[in-house]
């Protein structure tokens, strides 16, 4: 073809609507970034140090969190960079390593979450059996599977995606790089590429969801089977923050991937994106600092102020 390319960077068009705003813009995200950073270090921190939260609900909570730190850190370092930039550019490399590690961190949590919701499941409807069915093993094969299904998803896209054949403009429309934008810059053949993405969305994404649906059918069903109202109470605020945490994550994802892109503006694109990419991972710590009464006492160990919960009832 005469019009291929070897193309060597891409420019991102994201935020290019609002050149006066490039300032604000650093300063927002600047401090979304190190809110994200600093809530989940004090989650995982909190976790290590209280010996309450040594249970398979803080561990997984731990590792949740610190898949939101590598989440974050692979998108937005970039884009406060870019904000001084008059020529926003990632280069070819780095725009495969951001897909690589961006798919590997958001397939690891959409199983990790399927993972925490089984945790729920058999905390609430099998109690007597929770520590054999939630042993440390059990456990560490669970987080350790979350990781491999997100990292082979991630390496089977990485690979195909650098087999493609770019041609023609370089320019993305976002703030950072994904398998949907390559395609769509491609001149190659991309069918396989489409049907591994379709694949990996029902496996990686529809199935974790599905199954944590039904896992909360059950519980929410087995709750509404106890028959005090302060039992039923406790029993839901277990899962309460898990639950949050979930809807928002599958929400703001479905509505990212799975919307139709036509009739959408650039700057609603971004928005959506924003939600999904930027502001969850920032959420996360607060709802579960929010709504779980361990995660605060735990915190407020942290910093030497922990005192009796009936204050804040």
């Amino acid at each position: 073809m005469n019009n291929q390319t070897d193309v060597t960077e891409f420019i991102f068009l994201g935020f290019s609507n609002h050149p006066n705003l490039q300032g604000l813009f650093f300063l927002i995200f600047l401090v979304i970034y190190l809110t994200t950073l600093l809530g989940n270090t004090l989650i995982i921190t909190s976790i290590r140090i209280s010996s309450a939260l040594h249970t398979p609900m803080y561990y997984f909570l731990s590792n949740l969190s610190f898949l939101d730190i590598c989440y974050t850190s692979t998108t937005i370092p970039v884009m406060l960079m870019n904000f001084f930039r008059e020529k926003k550019t990632v280069s070819y490399d780095s725009c495969l390593s951001q897909i690589f590690f961006l798919v590997t961190c958001a397939g690891a949590e959409c199983v990790l979450l399927a993972a925490m919701a089984y945790d729920r499941y058999v905390a609430i409807c099998h109690p007597l059996q929770y520590p054999v069915l939630m042993s440390v093993k059990v456990c560490v094969f669970l987080v350790t599977g979350s990781w491999l299904c997100g990292l082979v998803n991630s390496v089977t896209h990485t690979v195909l995606a650098a087999t493609l054949t770019l041609c023609g403009s370089n320019q993305i429309s976002h703030f950072l790089c994904d398998i949907p934008f390559l395609l769509k810059l491609s001149c190659s053949d991309t069918s396989l590429n489409e049907s591994v993405l379709h694949v990996a969305s029902a496996l990686i994404g529809l199935s974790p969801c599905l199954f944590t649906a039904v896992s909360y059918i059950l519980i929410i069903s087995a709750i509404l089977r106890i028959p005090s109202a302060q039992g039923r109470s406790k029993a839901f605020s277990t899962c309460a923050s898990h639950l949050t945490v979930v809807v928002v994550f599958y929400g703001t994802a479905n509505f990212n991937y799975d919307r139709p892109r036509e009739g959408y503006s650039l700057d609603m694109d971004i928005l959506v994106s924003v939600l999904f990419c930027v502001m969850t991972p920032m959420l996360n710590p607060i709802i579960y600092s929010l709504r779980n009464k361990e995660v605060k006492c735990a915190l407020r160990k942290l910093v030497g102020v922990c005192v009796p919960w009936q204050y804040f009832l």
